[in-house]
């Protein structure tokens, strides 16, 4: 029993006993006053103050459960409180508060001096914002040409195509045996145009960079040039030209490897004597060469990059990217010589000066890509007039009859191609095994 308790049970007994005792003094005093009145004798039961006790006790107890219910209740609601609290201050965590003009007008201060420095770099670098989405006026005459020129840097390896169509496997197990179990050694820089070879010597420096002309509603122009010491190889390279001896030229690649215009003569005369392969890999080394010359700001996939066919320092990089589309065409990679050619036209694109065009729509049929020559030939229609070509107007109608989606178009096309062109129906006719 508490201490609280027996103080209470204390009270309440000498307070019964004091009410027994002012009863008892009031009795006796009406018994005498009545005179002669029978005096009542009072029974009184000391048990009752242990059953007035054990009531109290019991009281107490309810007081308790009282107070500790209520102090569960009252914990209860202070959690709930906290709990609605915590997420009161979440949601005003995620909702932001109202910006003092002050501190708006500082981030605003320092958002315009980084916009200030970002365009005091591109302007440095040559590079404009906006410059992947933009093209030239004359360019949007058939419509916006977002993409159409885009090349995708994965699909420029012929390796990865050549992964499609036989497998993985048999295709490292083929590189494997080339290289002969050897690991590529890491003095050569990795490039997206091809894929140098472990015996190629090191590039170093070898005189041709890249610089920026101009850039011009969202397009760049740039230009190749030589170095004192390149234009000095050039020399030499023209004399064993004009030498009409083989061996020269043989004997200026042993001194310096990376001389483009060599490279790409030397891979002429592998290609005259049937030895392929050899004049694959040069061709290849002088893109590679080319390519380490790029200038920073010089994209591949943005198809927004110019280059003047009609400067002499610039034309190793169209010869070479075309010669190399058709040694990747003739092993079969039609979806990697599709991507050199949009590489190929997006360098020149209104002068095309070795002709991409009549021979990129061979080569979009072959890898199916049949939506991307319709939209070519829609948007380029009215300012290039390509139904006016006739490798363009049966291709057209070859890719509407691939695509299944409009077969009566795809005969009306074929119909007016044949009408434009009817030479080419008896060589149709012959291929198709019917007399005329």
């Amino acid at each position: 029993m508490s201490s609280r308790v027996l103080r209470k049970l204390g009270l309440q007994g000498e307070k019964d006993i004091t009410s027994l005792g002012d009863d008892a003094s009031d009795t006796e005093a009406d018994f005498s006053s009545s005179g002669g009145a029978k005096k009542k004798q009072l029974n009184i039961n000391r048990y009752d103050l242990l059953n007035q006790q054990s009531h109290s006790e019991s009281e107490v107890k309810e007081d308790d459960d009282h107070e500790t219910a209520g102090s569960l209740n009252a914990q209860e609601n202070e959690a709930e409180h906290k709990e609605a609290a915590r997420r009161k201050k979440k949601k005003k965590r995620k909702k932001p508060g109202k910006i003092p003009n002050n501190a708006r007008s500082s981030e605003d201060n320092i958002e315009d001096e980084v916009e200030r420095s970002v365009r005091e770099v591109n302007e440095l670098l040559g590079d404009t914002p906006g410059r992947v989405t933009q093209e030239p006026a004359s360019m949007h005459a058939g419509g916006p040409k977002k993409g159409i020129l885009n090349i995708e840097h994965r699909s420029l390896n012929p390796n990865n195509e050549l992964k499609r169509i036989f497998g993985s496997k048999i295709v490292q197990n083929e590189q494997s045996k080339r290289r002969g179990g050897s690991r590529t050694r890491g003095h050569l820089k990795t490039t997206w145009l091809v894929s140098p070879k472990e015996n190629w010597p090191p590039i170093g420096k070898p005189g041709l960079s890249m610089s920026l002309v101009k850039t011009e509603n969202g397009v760049s122009t740039f230009t190749y040039e030589h170095s004192i010491n390149y234009q000095q190889v050039q020399v030499k390279f023209l004399d064993a030209v004009e030498s009409l001896n083989p061996d020269n030229i043989v004997g200026l690649i042993n001194l310096h490897p990376y001389h483009v215009d060599a490279l790409l003569q030397l891979s002429e005369l592998c290609r005259l004597s049937e030895d392929l392969p050899m004049a694959a890999e040069l061709i290849e080394r002088a893109l590679y060469c080319l390519e380490c010359a790029f200038h920073p700001s010089f994209s591949l996939a943005s198809g927004n990059c110019r280059l003047d066919y009609r400067r002499q320092e610039n034309r190793a990089l169209f010869i070479a990217v075309f010669k190399h589309l058709m040694f990747v065409g003739a092993r079969a990679c039609c979806r990697t010589a599709l991507e050199f050619c949009k590489l190929l036209l997006s360098l020149e694109p209104e002068g095309d000066p070795l002709g991409v065009l009549l021979t990129i729509d061979f080569y979009a049929l072959r890898a199916q890509k049949y939506e991307w020559l319709i939209r070519l030939a829609s948007e380029w229609e009215p300012s290039r007039n390509l139904s006016q070509l006739p490798n363009f107007a049966f291709s057209i109608a070859v890719a509407h009859f691939q695509l299944g989606q409009d077969v009566e178009l795809a005969h009306h096309l074929l119909q007016n191609a044949l009408i434009m062109f009817p030479g080419v129906l008896v060589p149709l006719l012959t291929k198709c095994g019917v007399q005329p």
